[in-house]
């Protein structure tokens, strides 16, 4: 936006112009002058701005599946939300995070190539000692995981990583699998150094425990799907998935709603003089015979002929015929 200059100032420059201390021409020539921009070919920005935004919203919506997944397995306060989505080097991403760290590499089929959901040490063994049973206090520093460690924390984000399926489920249909659990970033080289990677980062916060957990996904990896994050094919794609949704939500209503459905045994009409005459006892005697088929009405509404009869040892009756629209 440009800035807008108040009175005073105005009221300045045109007095500096009056007095020649600035001069008109000069000011013109400034302008004219091209302006040069360092450009850093090792940082090139592969993704646009609609695109991030739209892995944004995507990566939202993953945080909340998370946040939801990790309160219930771990029975504790849990909140995630995306602080910031970044495209950089990938060395500088490897040389952003902590030198021992949880690192789950995984495939996301059909797309070719591997990513990385990178787990802060202070929030994953929070989560650990969570499920161990404890309060979920995090450490600081790590040199190993022990077996029972690792089985456990491949479990959970094996676990976790299938909300990432659903998240991405409105752009493409994934197949995610747990490739590796590392904790040496120097022994995870997915990508060449300079490849530009989208680094999504979603602050994390388990009891009074708080951390980052990263995701690195390469370009090369996500480039055959790069159209399909534009704002133009996402409110598109929206739509459509949106109209199926609701027909098939509205569907499942409809066939949980309740109706009454009534046999008819036969009805008869009397006067209100041989209504305040019954007593107990009194046979009502019916326009049907024993032989005729009794109607079914759903909703109040004639829909079938049936056969009375039991089954096993209850009252029933057999449909035999579907009333048309125009018998009805």
């Amino acid at each position: 936006m440009p800035e807008v200059l108040s009175q005073g100032e105005i009221d300045a420059l045109l007095s500096a112009l009056s007095t020649g201390e600035m001069d008109a021409e000069e000011l013109k020539k400034e302008e004219t002058e091209k302006k040069v921009k360092v450009y850093d070919f090792k940082r090139a920005l592969r993704f646009s701005k609609d695109q991030i935004r739209s892995i944004t919203r995507i990566y939202e919506n993953y945080a909340r599946l998370l946040t939801t997944y990790f309160s219930a397995q771990l029975r504790t306060f849990v909140q995630i939300t995306v602080a910031s989505v970044d495209q950089l080097p990938y060395d500088e991403f490897i040389r952003s995070i902590p030198k021992m760290t949880i690192l789950n590499v995984f495939n996301a089929d059909p797309l070719e190539g591997r990513m990385v959901m990178e787990v802060n040490p202070n929030i994953a063994f929070a989560m650990l000692d969570r499920m161990l049973g404890g309060q979920g206090n995090g450490l600081n520093n790590i040199s190993s995981l022990t077996e029972i460690e690792t089985t456990v924390m491949e479990r959970m984000f094996i676990r976790a990583l299938q909300s990432f399926e659903e998240a991405w489920k409105s752009v493409l249909d994934l197949n995610v699998e747990l490739d590796v659990l590392e904790i040496n970033p120097q022994f995870m080289q997915i990508v060449s150094p300079n490849e530009t990677v989208a680094v999504v980062s979603l602050s994390t916060k388990i009891g009074e425990s708080t951390g980052m957990i990263n995701f690195c996904m390469p370009h090369v990896t996500l480039e055959p799907i790069i159209p399909k994050l534009s704002a133009h094919y996402w409110l598109s794609t929206q739509k459509k998935i949106r109209e199926p949704q609701e027909k098939e939500e509205l569907e499942k209503r409809v066939r949980k709603t309740k109706l009454p459905v009534i046999a008819e045994l036969g009805h008869s009409t009397i006067n209100v003089q041989e209504f305040t005459q019954l007593t107990k006892g009194d046979v009502i005697r019916l326009n049907e015979s024993i032989g005729d088929q009794l109607c079914i009405k759903v909703g109040h509404k004639p829909k079938f002929l049936a056969q009375p009869g039991t089954y096993k040892g209850r009252v029933a009756v057999q449909v035999t015929e579907k009333i048309s629209e125009e018998e009805e």
